[in-house]
């Protein structure tokens, strides 16, 4: 055990994780040189094509110091804040973690606050400044901004370069020297933790796990403590650049399991793996079970698809575990599930992963958060969706919910900043300055105004310099009214949302112009309103394709015309009662970028 380290990589987005991740694989040859590329660990087509890391990754290398032969477990993290719970699992595992700060944008939102996760749980923290070989790399500044933030000596910092691969070997020693060894004893009763999974076709669930007391031998006879199954070890291993089987693992390692698990729903991601004869008393605690922010229902375009999509998000929910989802029905979108995730950008990778992995085209609903319906019987529901609000004269309020907001930006931008918060019925808690030209504002602000468009705003008002980080606060009351689309009088309830009382009316206009665009003309007229309750707020038409009936009447009398104008106007009226109106998927994925 005393040869042992497990680390993580924590930074904000863009700080040159995943390519340090790359060097210290690289120096440790731990992938063979045939198979090296940029951001080798992120293995998701969606990773590379955005340049983000998604989901966590674990490898293990080998490194010589002082002749001492060392095993580093290295586990490198998503940056943006809607995969914060993958961090959260990651530092779980871990003794120690590295901090990695970009020389040239230095402490960001992000880095703050994984920072205080990894320091909650007791992790040895090595700051590392990034990028150091750009021209316009502040290390001084930056160095005193690391000093600050971590209470460390300057001697402390180890100044580095992903690119070049400048202070690789610094970050192995000190990973060696400053890292504790592992915990635990191997004489004790087997407890493990699962942070992760992936499922194999043709191999079922492949569990990742860390020992964190006793050892484990292929072939054991085993429990997962969360669901009580029983289960033999068919095959264990350590996670290498490929998946390398052993014999025997013991406390303090990082490995994975197969044990033929075919149904995801059985791993659960934070549950404890123990031996069936001498089982462990009680299992790992610190794992909270993840809350979503943000809620939108998922349906197939082809309802066929419906148990296909069950079992595709069950899989990704495996490989995902802030993944929530429950079933339910829509009148215009048939059957499908309400699906909560942790942000907007979590939300757009796991539709497009159903589409690439699972091969299933899905519609997504407008997004919502949920809200506390307080009745006048004193009764309180939680309510996800539009369409389960009770009867208006029922309600007696309505509570949404709040988040602190912690922006870090340059002080160039504080007041367009300001502005946009305050737009977003933000209440300024609190500004400090970090240095003279970087300051941390921090708002309260609904939740449900940050879920649209606000990220994009913010980064566009600061041209990509201000960082976010938010956490839920707590729920208050507020002015909330349903806000509905009709279409030819009929209400389409996968475009129906919850809004604020006073953006109402500016919103139902931007949203009957869009679908004005978007929704293809018919051989009728078709009525596009906003309403609240019974109230018409706002109101499109799309005119109606018109065939010219007129035009085999050349001269004659008018009356000729009107017969056969009125016949067309009958036929139109006839085919408005049967007619219905489809709304295509272009319509539901506008009204998020409306702007």
């Amino acid at each position: 055990m005393k040869n042992i380290r497990n680390f993580c990589i924590i930074a904000h987005i863009d700080h040159g994780k995943s390519t340090i991740a790359d060097r210290l694989l690289e120096f440790t040859k731990s992938v063979p040189s045939r198979e090296m590329e940029n951001q080798v660990l992120d293995n998701m087509d969606l990773e590379r094509e955005r340049g983000i890391t998604i989901k966590s990754h674990a490898i293990q290398m080998d490194y010589i110091h002082n002749d001492q032969h060392f095993y580093l477990n290295l586990i490198d993290t998503p940056g943006h804040v809607d995969f914060s719970y993958e961090v959260s699992r990651s530092i779980a595992a871990c003794e120690g973690a590295l901090l990695i700060v970009d020389a040239t944008q230095g402490i960001q939102a992000q880095t703050i606050s994984n920072l205080y996760q990894a320091v909650d749980n007791n992790l040895v923290i090595i700051p590392v400044l990034n990028k150091i070989d750009l021209q316009n790399a502040m290390v001084e500044e930056m160095s005193d901004q690391v000093m600050d933030l971590t209470g460390c000596d300057k001697e402390d910092i180890i100044l580095a370069s992903g690119k070049t691969g400048q202070g690789v070997e610094e970050i192995l020693n000190a990973i060696v020297e400053r890292i504790p060894q592992p915990k635990g004893e191997q004489t004790k009763e087997l407890q493990a933790l699962i942070f992760d999974s992936i499922f194999n076709p043709y191999r079922g669930v492949i569990s990742y796990f860390r020992i964190i007391n006793g050892t484990l031998n292929q072939g054991d006879k085993i429990k997962f403590m969360a669901t009580n199954k029983e289960y033999n070890a068919e095959e264990i291993g350590v996670l290498k650049y490929t998946l390398e089987p052993c014999k025997r693992l013991a406390a303090g390692d990082v490995g994975y399991i197969i044990s033929s698990i075919k149904t995801s729903s059985e791993v659960k991601v934070g549950d404890t793996i123990t031996h069936l004869e001498n089982p462990c008393k009680e299992a790992i605690k610190g794992f909270q079970d993840v809350k979503p922010m943000v809620f939108a229902g998922v349906y197939p375009q082809d309802a066929k698809d419906y148990e296909e999509l069950r079992s595709s998000i069950e899989k990704l929910q495996l490989n995902d575990a802030s993944l929530t989802f429950v079933p339910e029905s829509s009148l215009a979108l048939g059957f499908g599930f309400r699906c909560g995730f942790l942000g907007l950008l979590h939300m757009e990778i796991i539709q497009e992963r159903l589409e690439r992995e699972f091969g299933i085209d899905v519609i997504a609903t407008v997004p919502n958060v949920n809200y506390k319906i307080y009745t006048t019987k004193g009764e309180c529901l939680e309510v996800y969706n539009p369409s389960g609000l009770p009867d208006p004269s029922h309600i007696e309020h309505i509570e949404e919910p709040y988040i602190i907001a912690s922006i870090i930006t340059k002080t160039d931008y504080i007041g367009a900043i300001m502005k946009l918060c305050i737009d977003k019925r933000g209440i300024l808690k609190n500004q400090t300055y970090i240095t003279t030209d970087r300051a941390e504002i921090i708002f309260e602000m609904p939740l449900s105004e940050v879920v649209f468009d606000f990220y994009d705003k913010l980064k566009s008002i600061s041209k990509g310099y201000a960082s976010f980080d938010y956490h839920q606060s707590d729920y208050k009351p507020s002015k909330l009214v349903k806000l509905e689309i009709l279409l030819n009088g009929e209400p389409v309830d996968a475009l129906s949302t919850l809004i604020y009382a006073d953006n109402a009316y500016a919103f139902g206009r931007r949203m009957c112009e869009k679908l004005k665009e978007l929704i293809p003309r018919q051989q009728f007229d078709i009525a596009i309103q906003a309403a609240i309750g019974s109230k018409i707020i706002a109101r499109e038409t799309v005119k109606a394709v018109r065939k010219d009936v007129t035009a085999k009447c050349y001269g004659g009398d008018i009356t000729r015309k009107r017969k056969l104008l009125e016949k067309q106007k009958e036929g139109k009226k006839r085919m408005r009662q049967v007619g219905n109106v489809e709304v295509p998927q272009s319509a539901f994925l506008a009204v998020l970028k409306l702007d």
